[in-house]
């Protein structure tokens, strides 16, 4: 079957499954960069803080892969959480050219107040969701993401 074939039978593309979880993303960032705009704080560096506090010392790597950017971007998002003082970095005790990345006690304010950002979005889409249970939509969302792996 031709990839054109397939698309002639999908109907009407704005009724799939990928352009609703398009959307539902679209709508998640948009109201999360919305509200950590107010307290200094865009989505991304939410999420190094945010992991940081899981894992402290985290590489910039894993940073990248947790917040959905790139290593340079992350290098970028690193530096400005520094000059905001939210972050402490320094020298790996033994690989000389990694940094170890730690909050500091003004990064875990900033967290704490982004976090309640971050909740009232989790709850707005529980309560979207209801009756789903959360935990089975969660789990149908990540073999989602899974199967286009």
């Amino acid at each position: 079957m031709s990839s054109q074939e397939g698309s002639s039978r999908m109907g009407d593309p704005y009724a799939t499954i990928g352009f609703a979880l398009k959307r539902a993303q679209q709508a998640l960032r948009t109201r999360l960069d919305s509200g950590l705009r107010e307290i200094g704080l865009t989505t991304p560096q939410y999420a190094v803080l945010a992991f940081l506090k899981v894992e402290a010392g985290a590489s910039n790597a894993a940073l990248a892969r947790r917040a959905f950017v790139t290593p340079q971007t992350m290098q970028a998002i690193l530096v400005a959480l520094e000059r905001a003082g939210l972050i402490a970095r320094t020298p790996h005790s033994e690989h000389g050219r990694v940094q170890t990345t730690e909050l500091t006690a003004r990064g875990r304010e900033a967290l704490e107040a982004a976090s309640g950002i971050v909740a009232d979005a989790e709850a707005r889409l529980r309560k979207a969701a209801a009756p789903l249970d959360p935990k089975a939509l969660a789990a149908t969302l990540l073999r989602l993401a899974e199967a286009l792996r």
